[in-house]
């Protein structure tokens, strides 16, 4: 009995890893899904002036994307961003996490601003508030200011035609 103890053990763990494997990261639920979206208040990239509030969405259905200059994925998606933003299905609030101020102004000047608001979170600490566990994370807020999706990745055409715009849509009804 002893002797088939470890290669029972490896057998468990091998069933977990496929398991594993099978998941999608980008279906990955937020722990604060339904629940109200923290408010912040941040400095907005490369524009003078006031900080930008996020109460200031209060009554709209908008997104909010966490990204960074430094992040690969993000300039991946960034294009899908900035078509997205120019079908204007819901305001984008840009959200730089864990970044430099100077670098995440000239990315934008470079690749374009599809935000309606970029904000500079350079500590991390709103985003540990919406739970980002990295760059790039996708948010839909609702007009309640409740978190109604969370998709963690890259956000692509697919993406954006099965999940954003079909939930934004709902949303925008209600």
């Amino acid at each position: 009995m002893k002797r088939y103890f470890p290669a029972a053990v490896f057998a468990a763990l091998l069933v977990l890893l496929g398991a594993g494997l099978r998941l999608k990261p980008d279906d990955k639920p937020s722990a604060l899904a339904g629940k109200a979206a923290p408010a912040f208040t941040l400095q907005r990239i490369g524009a003078p002036g006031p900080a930008f509030q996020s109460q200031q969405m209060a009554g709209k259905v908008w997104l909010l994307n966490v990204w960074a200059s430094w992040c690969g994925p993000c300039r991946a998606e960034h294009p899908v961003l900035v078509d997205l933003a120019k079908q204007g299905v819901a305001p984008i609030v840009g959200l730089n996490y864990t970044d430099k101020l100077d670098e995440s102004g000239r990315w934008l000047a470079e690749h374009g601003n599809p935000y309606t608001a970029a904000v500079f979170d350079g500590d991390g600490r709103v985003g540990m508030d919406w739970g980002v566990v990295g760059v790039p994370e996708t948010f839909v807020i609702d007009k309640q200011g409740h978190i109604r999706m969370r998709h963690v990745g890259p956000v692509t055409q697919e993406v954006v035609r099965d999940k954003l715009l079909p939930l934004v849509k709902e949303l925008e009804r209600a």
